[in-house]
């Protein structure tokens, strides 16, 4: 059986195999597949497609093939290797403007060192199986001025922070007043205030 297991454990595979050899062994006493789905805690689909296999190939048909998707392209000795690698940080692989591993990189680093090439999506699957997240680096101007930006929250922000505008005095729009009730009887829109009958 294959499932979208998405990264299951060993143990969540071998779970699921149970399920389905204690299904095959109520479909040899001769229960009905939407019992054994009861019993089992499963869906009726599941019983029912775990029936047919049993039918065609037995209990051999209902054993786990092992975890689903595509094989990783890099050994177990290769995994260690770029596990390693990452311990190491960018820096020591050429990428120095700061300390972070983005898949972008990871993905350039597994090409340079393992000749294998991998997309961004596959090389952040990659790092999350080894124990890694991919980050992504804090893009600053080039032209700031960080004295400026002090200046700017210590002095600016805190007035306007701690004053603000009183509610009453606020309007969605300018054209507009904030009360009906405050136009002029001549002003255009003014019969549009008044209440209908």
């Amino acid at each position: 059986m294959r499932y979208a297991d998405g990264g299951l454990t060993p143990a969540g595979r071998q779970r699921r195999e149970t399920v389905r050899m204690q299904a095959a062994e109520l479909f040899g006493q001769k229960i009905k597949p939407p019992e054994v789905a009861r019993r089992l805690r499963v869906s009726l689909k599941s019983a029912y497609e775990w029936h047919r296999l049993w039918r065609e190939g037995g209990v051999q048909a209902l054993a786990s093939r092992g975890p689903s998707g595509s094989r990783c392209r890099l050994s177990p000795r290769c995994l260690e290797k770029l596990a390693v690698y990452l311990e190491e940080g960018p820096a020591a692989h050429g990428w120095v403007e700061d300390q972070v591993w983005t898949a972008a990189r990871v993905a350039t680093l597994i090409g340079r060192k393992f000749h294998v090439s991998y997309s961004v999506s596959g090389a952040t699957r990659l790092m999350h199986r080894l124990g890694f997240s991919p980050q992504v680096p804090a893009r600053r101007v080039a032209e700031r001025d960080e004295q400026a930006v002090t200046v700017w929250k210590e002095a600016t922000w805190a007035e306007v922070k701690e004053h603000g505008r009183p509610a009453a005095a606020t309007s969605a729009s300018r054209a507009k007043p904030g009360s009906p009730a405050g136009r002029p009887k001549a002003a255009p829109g003014a019969d549009a205030a008044a209440p209908r009958s």
